[in-house]
């Protein structure tokens, strides 16, 4: 599973690859985690428009964090074969399959983080129930944690 020391997919090569990216995405960390299970996003209509159609209003924090991401090489628009390759119907599987991730899963964990920022930009509950079943936290938590867990080990 592992190759070559130098050889793309290699340790060193996941590490250099998702290092700066995730490093973006850290700050957001306590955010995420303080806000799992709450709502970050409102529903506003206006009485003034009396066919108008509800929207979200996010939280700002929520914004910004999805601003970031966005600007990151880790989103993959092919998300969906991650989500079929290892068997991931629901969040609870996201979140089992976060759990056991390691470095070499890291490509799978940015596919489950380009869904939610991908699907959330034409379906708008997406992000906030990423924030709410703390999936949002679980993977940059479990990124981060890879990457420094890894790129202590001298082998």
């Amino acid at each position: 599973m592992f190759e070559g020391k130098d050889g793309e997919n290699s340790v060193e090569d996941i590490i250099s690859r998702y290092k700066d990216d995730v490093a973006s995405l850290v700050p957001y960390m306590t955010w995420l985690k303080e806000h799992t299970k709450q709502q970050v996003a409102e529903s506003y209509s206006s009485s003034d428009l009396a066919h108008s159609m509800p929207f979200p209003v996010y939280d700002s924090t929520l914004l910004s964090f999805v601003k970031q991401a966005q600007q990151t090489g880790m989103m993959n628009r092919n998300y969906s074969y991650v989500y079929t390759r290892n068997h991931i119907a629901n969040y609870k599987d996201e979140l089992l399959f976060i759990q056991k991730a390691e470095i070499m899963d890291m490509d799978d964990l940015a596919g489950i983080l380009s869904r939610y920022i991908l699907e959330g930009q034409t379906k708008g509950t997406v992000w906030a129930e990423g924030v709410y079943t703390g999936v949002l936290y679980q993977i940059v938590f479990k990124m981060d944690d890879l990457i420094h867990m890894w790129g202590t080990l001298s082998y």
